[in-house]
């Protein structure tokens, strides 16, 4: 700067003072600029926001895409995207599929929103998306996204009809009130039969056949007749944009830079930068710093109005996702009073637990930062510290499911680059006590041993759930037998039309989860599909069965399984784990045990040196020395050596 101003003053005095004018002039107008943002002059309003700013509520609708797994959800998003102008034709697949786990496996993990804006008969209509997972394991998610819909397409696939996740699915939506418009897709495939599907849909839900849009969401044929059908259909949200704001909290995902982003639902009021809002549940209180909508990426808005959904993030922002609750109501600090909450829906409880250790224990802090993360966006996971004396420190997490569980694990591994064991999954079991009390355990560690469970366990509970099985006739007796096998109890048996048939079973969840559904696939070569839900718990036979190497329990391994299966599974367990230990200086047991009793023993023999290798006399008494003088060397060994098990060992054998 100095340096400037010094070269300024030896220049001729008439250039130094056209530059000088120049300088004031500059100076001048930023300074009336900066006058004018100060004083809130209104920012250029783009014409995307104009469009949506001139559209009455009457003139909203929201709704979202119900199928099971695999029917095309994603893909009809796209064609509905590309209609709309909202992504420009032919770039880039599943939009809405963000997750690099979601396109590699073709499902949808997170529900994701998407807002369009669609001409029809001359009037703009604004039209909010949400595409759903199809799958069971994340079934919060689409119960979630229902709350903020006020319809939905039921979407079947011509060639595979209405399965068991379309019925769970649909009876999810029905409850909640939403208006469903039939939708057939794939009617192009060779294998597509849209009357039987047609058929199938009027039988089980009682929809009209001649309201369906038959479509195929590949090619983008009819595709154009479905947003029509959702403007007649489906009814525009209820609220008023004048009365004190009321937002519901649907979903909420971190962002580094920005903090905690809430995706919600405006009842009631609007919202916009600089609103100083309070939660409901929590009682704290921010500061919007920016509101928006989806488009599909993040699309700054002015002000978001009663019927809408978008997104909001506050200035300072929410640090911790934990405070962001889902089904929690907002409003603005004061109108507490005037405004009744909405009634808030439940959060999922893991089902299904597993123990992770990482490979190399210098790799702990880095692995728990990676966890951390993606909890940050997936609030349904339960995390607990927890040590092994074979595996060292590591963690006790809870899932959904075995499909949520893996698609963690995918992410850990892809994301974040881990190196990662991972126990096969458990269930939670109740123990009641004599005295009456009751205690959910979810470590097979912490299970209390035979001999406890005699003296002071008045009774032993496993969870069970309702599980419901459509299929092709012919692989019936299959599917029974596998469900016998896995302790299930038969409730009922549809014949759905001629050749498809509904299954419904009682089953333990610890055979569900133990690739009950990979066992069911192979038996009916894909055809099957499962859906299932809770079912409480129930009095069950079972005790916990422990690894011991040298009659010392390995905790890590530890499984709660039922009397029925001990002698198999210990059988099992010994012959797997001593396939991948190696021979040491002395001999290695290991067993299997329950309580007290040894159910299964293999023995690994030690490495042994011929000592009788330099003898070439044939003294018996020569001979007989060296060989004690081994013994009493191997006594000493085993004595003060200790076995060591490598890690590889243990995460070959808790593979699947």
């Amino acid at each position: 700067m100095q340096r400037c101003l010094f070269n300024l003053l030896r220049l001729p005095s008439s250039i130094r003072t056209q530059y000088a004018s120049k300088f004031l002039k500059n100076t001048r107008s930023f300074t009336a600029t900066v006058t004018l943002r100060a004083a809130g002059a209104p920012k250029p309003v783009s014409d995307l926001e104009r469009r949506i700013q001139a559209i009455p509520i009457e003139r909203f609708r929201n709704f979202c895409i119900v199928a099971h797994v695999d029917h095309g959800k994603s893909t009809l998003s796209d064609r509905l995207l590309e209609l709309t102008g909202t992504i420009e034709p032919g770039g880039n697949k599943q939009v809405l599929d963000k997750l690099d786990v979601e396109r590699e496996r073709g499902i949808t993990v997170k529900a994701q929103t998407c807002s369009m804006i669609y001409n029809y008969q001359g009037e703009d209509y604004l039209l909010h998306l949400v595409d759903t997972p199809g799958h069971v394991d994340f079934r919060a998610e689409v119960s979630r996204s229902y709350a903020s819909c006020g319809g939905a397409l039921l979407l079947v696939d011509a060639s595979q009809g209405v399965q068991a996740q379309t019925v769970a699915n649909f009876y999810l939506a029905f409850s909640q009130g939403l208006t469903l418009v039939p939708v057939i897709n794939k009617v192009d495939l060779p294998s597509a039969d849209s009357p039987r599907a047609l058929e199938q849909m009027h039988a089980a839900f009682e929809l009209d056949p001649e309201k369906a849009c038959l479509v195929s969401a590949k090619t983008g044929l009819n595709v154009e007749s479905i947003l029509p059908n959702v403007i007649k259909q489906i009814p525009a949200p209820v609220g008023d944009h004048k009365k004190p704001l009321r937002l519901l909290l649907v979903d909420s995902w971190y962002d580094n830079y920005k903090g905690v982003i809430l995706l919600v639902r405006i009842f009631d009021g609007q919202i916009k930068a600089g609103d100083h809002i309070v939660s409901f549940a929590t009682g704290n209180k921010y500061f919007v710093g920016e509101v928006g909508i989806m488009y599909p990426s993040q699309t700054r808005q002015s002000v978001l109005r009663a019927g809408q959904v978008g997104y909001i993030y506050f200035n300072p922002g929410m640090k911790k996702s934990q405070e962001a609750l889902s089904g929690d109501t907002y409003t603005t600090v004061g109108s507490e009073n005037l405004v009744e909450p909405y009634p808030g829906f439940e959060e999922p409880k893991s089902m299904v637990f597993v123990a992770a250790f990482p490979v190399d224990q210098s790799d702990h802090t880095h692995l728990e930062d990676s966890i951390n993360q993606i909890i940050l966006n997936d609030r349904s996971v339960t995390l607990q510290k927890e040590s092994s004396e074979a595996l060292g420190a590591g963690w006790r997490m809870g899932f959904l499911g075995t499909l949520h569980c893996s698609v963690f694990e995918d992410r850990l591994r892809q994301e974040h680059g881990a190196s990662i064991i991972i126990t096969p999954p458990t269930v939670p079991f109740k123990v009641i006590w004599n005295d009456g009390r009751e205690e959910i355990i979810q470590n097979p560690a912490l299970f209390p041993d035979t001999e406890i469970t005699h003296q002071r366990v008045a009774e032993l509970q496993e969870p069970y759930v309702s599980a419901t099985i459509t299929l092709p006739e012919e692989y019936l007796g299959k599917v029974i037998e596998l469900c016998e096998g896995n302790r299930g109890l038969q409730k009922e048996l549809n014949f759905f039309t001629a050749t498809q048939v509904i299954l419904k079973y009682d089953l333990p969840l610890a055979q569900l989860v133990d690739d009950f559904f990979g066992k069911l696939k192979g038996a009916t070569k894909g055809y099957a599909s499962l859906d299932y839900e809770d079912a409480g718990f129930r009095r069950s036979s079972i005790m916990k069965m422990q690894l011991l190497v040298n009659k010392e329990p390995v905790d890590a391994v530890a499984r709660i399984v039922h009397a029925s299966q001990v002698d198999r599974l210990g059988k099992q367990w010994v012959t797997k784990f001593k396939e991948h230990v190696d021979r040491q200086m002395f001999e290695i047991v290991i067993q299997a045990a329950v309580g007290r009793r040894i159910v299964a023993r293999e023995t690994i023999k030690p490495f042994r040196k011929d000592v009788l290798q330099k003898l070439h006399a044939a003294d018996v008494s020569r001979r007989r020395k060296l060989l004690e003088r081994q013994k009493v060397g191997r006594k000493k060994l085993k004595a003060v050596g200790n076995i060591t098990i490598d890690h590889t060992a243990f995460q070959k054998f808790l593979a699947r």
